[in-house]
This record gives structure tokens, C-alpha cells and sequence, in this order.
């Protein structure tokens, strides 16, 4: 006797994203269509920026410019799909589209996450070892590290992805967030999602705690030489090169944070959503500002842009 399986398998799923906000529907679609395309114009000039000046060709640079064009598809793999959703009755995503979306958005957020990380060795060398600086962050090292994010980025996504596909969803298929997150996914399947956690700690392990440390030692030695520096003015200097990306660090680091440790039980609730609004869509048009705003470097290259547009017209 040939006993019948009774399941069905999800192929959409129901995105709510703010859709308990009917009352501010417009106001969000304002806002985040606003914070998109500031986001997108800020870090391509950026990048345009970095790359027509010659002066602005080094490691620290070099390693901005990939932190725009991540940021770029970071962002760019939630908003226009929520921007869409804003605009239709039904607010569905299919389920290849939802694992898509997903492994886009991962591979970004992991990259990022280490290439943070190679930006704080940078900024050791820069301080720690100024005389050797140069043959320490040579040209190729800098292209090793930068692959090595991505790849590492994509390597995590990759397993990510590869257990979210060894699971049933049989329903519900409705989704409290306006992306396709793990947390969220687990909590919809309905097999057993054990071994689906665990890769999922061992990434965190991995990409979120390894990160954050390499990073808080680099700034310990960074601190220590910086107190060594006997000039105010120098230490001063020092401080400012290490600043902007300390924030950056922060934002990201504690955000993201919050957000996977409220919310892993799979649940979302708005205020998660908000939080995630944050290092999702805010933190992605901030990077451009933090790095640019006290910074003189990228200041005299928009100058010296300004002179290059004149003499053309």
C-alpha cells in the first residue's frame, strides 16, 4: 500500500513588509524611494570620484571605492523589490526570487563584513608602520584582500543558500518583513531546520564575531600608537583617519546585531523591521557621507573636479 504524501510545496511567498501601516503607505514610498536614489547617487560619485583622481589611487581608496559598489547592490537587492510591493495589492515574491534575493543580499552583508576588516588592517599599517606602509599595502595585497572578501562572501552565501534549499516549505508562506531573511525563512519550514541553524551560527561565528575582533585588536594597536605620537596636531591627524571608519564599524556591527539577536526566533516585530530599515537601507547611503564629510582628501578632489568641469565648459 503506497501511502500518500499530503504536502504541498510553497512556490510564492506573501511579503507584509509595512503593510500594517496602510495610513503612512505614501509617506514610506517617499521616503524610501528618496533614500534609494540617494544612496546610488552618492556612492557611484563616489566611485567616480576615486576613480578619475589620480591622488585619491591609493589602498585606503581603493578599498572605499569597493565599499560603494557593495553598498550599491546591497541595498539595491531589498529596496526596489519593497519600492514595488508598496505600489501592488499583492505583495508576493516567488520562491526562486525570495532564495535570489537572499543570496544576493548575504553575499553583500558577509563581503562587507570582511572587507571592514581589511580597511582596519590598512589603517593599522598606515599608523602603526608608516615607513614600511607602502611595501606592506602594495597594489597586489590590496586586490588579494578585496577578492578574498567577495569570495569569502560568496563562499558563506553559497552554504547559506544550499540548506535553505534542502528544506520544505508547506505553509504558512507568509513572510512579516519587507525581504526574504533567514531568521524569518527557518521559521516557515516545515521540516526539521536544525542543521540550517548551525551553518547559520557557524557563519556568525565566522564572518560576524572573527571580523569584529580582528578588528577591535587592530584598533587596541592603533590607540596605543596613536598615545605614542608626542605632536597634538599628529594625533589629532591620526584620530581623523581612524575615525570615519570606526563609525562605519559601529553602525554596521551593532545594527545588524540587534536586529539577529531579537529577532531569532524567526518573528519580526515592527520595530525589528524599523531597525532593519537601518542597516539595510541607511547605513548604505551613510558610508558615502561618514567617509567624505571631515575628510580633506575627497574634499580637494571634488575641488579639483570643479576646476577640471570649468576648464571644460
Amino acid at each position: 500500500m503506497i501511502k500518500e504524501r499530503n504536502i504541498t510545496e510553497i512556490v510564492q511567498f506573501i511579503l507584509l513588509g509595512f503593510s500594517d501601516f496602510p495610513h503612512i503607505k505614501v509617506l514610506l514610498l517617499v521616503m524610501f524611494l528618496t533614500l534609494y536614489i540617494t544612496t546610488l547617487t552618492w556612492n557611484l560619485s563616489l566611485i567616480v570620484l576615486i576613480r578619475m583622481d589620480s591622488y585619491l589611487h591609493t589602498p585606503m581608496y581603493f578599498f572605499l571605492s569597493n565599499l560603494a559598489f557593495i553598498d550599491i547592490c546591497y541595498i539595491s537587492s531589498t529596496v526596489p523589490k519593497m519600492l514595488s510591493n508598496l505600489f501592488q495589492e499583492n505583495q508576493t515574491i516567488s520562491f526562486v526570487g525570495c532564495i535570489v534575493q537572499y543570496f544576493i543580499f548575504s553575499t553583500m552583508g558577509l563581503s562587507e563584513s570582511c572587507l571592514m576588516t581589511a580597511m582596519a588592517y590598512d589603517r593599522y599599517a598606515a599608523i602603526c608602520n608608516p615607513l614600511l606602509y607602502s611595501s606592506i599595502m602594495s597594489p597586489t595585497l590590496c586586490s588579494q584582500m578585496v577578492m578574498g572578501s567577495y569570495t569569502a562572501g560568496l563562499i558563506g552565501s553559497v552554504s547559506q543558500v544550499c540548506t535553505l534549499l534542502q528544506l520544505q516549505f508547506c505553509g504558512p508562506n507568509v513572510i512579516r518583513h519587507f525581504f526574504c531573511d533567514m531568521p524569518q525563512l527557518l521559521n516557515l519550514s516545515c521540516t526539521d531546520t536544525f542543521f540550517a541553524q548551525v551553518v547559520l551560527l557557524i557563519l556568525t561565528m565566522l564572518f560576524c564575531l572573527s571580523n569584529a575582533l580582528a578588528i577591535m585588536v587592530s584598533y587596541v594597536y592603533i590607540v596605543l600608537s596613536i598615545m605614542k605620537i608626542t605632536s597634538a596636531k599628529g594625533r589629532s591627524k591620526a584620530f581623523n583617519t581612524c575615525a570615519s571608519h570606526l563609525t562605519a564599524v559601529s553602525l554596521f556591527y551593532t545594527s545588524s546585531a540587534f536586529v539577529y539577536l531579537s529577532s531569532s526566533s524567526g518573528g519580526s516585530s515592527s520595530f525589528d523591521r524599523f531597525v532593519s530599515v537601518f542597516y539595510t537601507v541607511v547605513i548604505p547611503m551613510l558610508n558615502p557621507l561618514v567617509y567624505s564629510l571631515r575628510n580633506k582628501e575627497i574634499k580637494d578632489a571634488v575641488k579639483r573636479l570643479q576646476k577640471k568641469l570649468g576648464c571644460c565648459y
